[in-house]
């Protein structure tokens, strides 16, 4: 509620209100520097807020009740509020050193305190969701783009996230395998009641998959709708002036 990032005089989120409701796929969308990534960042505190309070299901993310006031969460209530959000990034960030199967455990092993059974049962069924179970064994560089991404998605679901962030995750992508990854997306938007914030530049995904759609700009929401709203029918300028551009640059 009410959030703001800067850094230095450069305001990066301002006053921003922003509510996505339990099971919402939502998009972000806009041009370089809007704020986009910085909200994705903030909710998994990799940034640190200057002004407001985030909640995810009700509790602040960032702070705790102190006192009968709310002042910064200490690493413990920080890590135990981490484990409701999953994030998936642009460059994948798997262990190296581990296999895809390695990759999927460490988490529920490491910080759900899961047995090494457990850990393997839900790793290698989220895989076989993904299409990676016959790439289990493989490290990330025998891996292409976008199966590392498949694993890394994969990965995220294994901490059975409330909330799933995913920061372009095509972006890095060569073309050829930009389907792959979406359409394990689009799996988890029909078959799984997970709340989602996509950034996104492919538009026509953003249109086929969400519920809602933020145009931002200058570190707020400018306009947001259905995809039918927004891309059928801009009311802001500079919405127009984007998606016009984003249009030709196709």
């Amino acid at each position: 509620m009410n959030v703001s990032k800067s850094y230095g005089k450069l305001n990066v989120i301002e006053h921003l209100n922003f509510d996505v409701a339990e099971g919402e796929m939502v998009s972000i969308i806009g041009p370089s520097g809007s704020g986009k990534t910085t909200v994705l960042r903030t909710l998994m505190t990799l940034e640190t807020i200057n002004d407001g309070v985030i909640y995810v299901e009700g509790k602040p993310l960032t702070h705790m009740a102190k006192g009968g006031v709310l002042v910064p969460a200490d690493e413990r209530y920080l890590r135990r509020m981490r484990t409701s959000i999953g994030m998936c990034f642009q460059s994948f960030n798997l262990f190296p050193h581990m296999t895809a199967l390695q990759n999927c455990m460490e988490g529920p092993v490491q910080v759900l305190g899961l047995s090494k059974k457990e850990a393997r049962e839900r790793s290698e069924e989220l895989l076989h969701m993904v299409g990676m179970i016959d790439k289990r064994g493989q490290h990330p560089s025998r891996l292409s783009g976008g199966q590392q991404q498949r694993v890394a998605i994969a990965r995220a679901l294994a901490m059975r996230p409330k909330v799933m962030l995913f920061d372009e995750v095509t972006s890095a992508l060569d073309p050829e395998v930009i389907g792959e990854v979406t359409n394990v997306i689009r799996k988890l938007v029909t078959e799984h009641n997970l709340t989602m914030l996509m950034v996104t530049h492919q538009m026509g995904f953003a249109r086929d998959i969400s519920d809602r759609v933020c145009f931002f700009y200058g570190g707020k929401i400018e306009e947001q709708g259905t995809p039918h709203e927004l891309f059928g029918s801009p009311q802001r300028e500079r919405t127009k002036q984007f998606l016009s551009a984003v249009k030709e640059a196709v």
